[in-house]
């Protein structure tokens, strides 16, 4: 063997046995939110916005987000309406239920009537009229 080779039998390198930890994902407070914001509104004209992101180690992404999250919060906020909420009729549900049904039964007598109407028609084409109904079918 040369001088300097290794022999690839007796010494193999092993992995290191170490296990990288799971990267865990960052959390902001409320306040911190609040304050970088408020820090980044603040540095609007002067154009140091990327480096409050730099210093912070948050992506403009991030602050696009908490931007709409504080929109999204003030929004909901004087979009509240004061008062008791509204109690609602158990009823009302059933009713409305009720209503849809009587609307769907009432398009199907029409859509009937009409089918009665034609075959009437074609009857008397036909020379074949149909017989009268008895009075207690007929309503």
């Amino acid at each position: 063997m040369i001088a300097g080779q290794k022999s690839g039998l007796a010494e193999t390198e092993s992995p290191d046995p170490e296990v990288t930890p799971k990267a865990k994902r960052r959390s902001f407070s409320a306040s911190y939110k609040k304050k970088i914001l408020a820090e980044v509104e603040a540095a609007t004209g002067t154009g140091s916005i990327g480096e409050i992101l730099r210093r912070e180690g948050i992506y403009s992404s991030t602050l696009t987000s908490w931007r709409k999250e504080r929109d999204a919060a003030v929004d909901g906020a004087f979009s509240r309406k004061r008062g008791p909420e509204p109690q609602r009729n158990p009823l009302t549900a059933e009713n409305e239920k009720l209503r849809r049904q009587n609307q769907r039964l009432q398009e199907e007598l029409r859509k009937a009537e009409l089918i009665i109407d034609v075959q009437k028609k074609v009857a008397m084409l036909l020379g074949r009229p149909l017989p009268p109904l008895p009075e207690s079918e007929n309503s």
